[in-house]
């Protein structure tokens, strides 16, 4: 099976060059601007031990408490972050890479717009 291909360019080059041109912008978009702290803030933090391109458990627990740490807080299980792991590590090796890390992100973004939403009809 061979990959999407779009006007005869592979989805890949698409996004790589996208990517290029986002980078050489001086102005971006806010959804650009999200995507590029999104990527920024993975590697801030995977980039500490082990393999920089996943996170590790300490690497995980280190962004949620830098990053999320109302959401660690409001949830008042200290197993929290290992339960995380656990459901966001679908090859079990042990450590996140970035598109499970992402799926978190969109996870607890879907939760906000529904709180928003529900708050919004009151």
């Amino acid at each position: 099976m061979g990959e999407r291909r779009v006007k005869g360019l592979s989805i890949g080059v698409i996004i790589a060059r996208t990517c290029e041109f986002i980078q050489i912008k001086t102005m971006v978009s806010q959804l650009e601007e999200a995507m590029e702290n999104l990527i920024r803030v993975f590697h801030n933090y995977s980039s500490k031990e082990g393999d920089k391109y996943k996170l590790s458990n300490a690497e995980l627990k280190n962004l949620l408490n830098g990053e999320l740490a109302d959401f660690l807080a409001a949830s008042k299980d200290p197993m929290v972050v290992d339960k995380i792991m656990n459901d966001l590590d679908e090859n079990r090796d042990g450590q996140v890479d970035f598109q499970e890390f992402v799926v978190l992100v969109a996870a607890l973004t879907v939760a906000c717009n529904e709180f928003f939403e529900e708050s919004m009809k009151k």
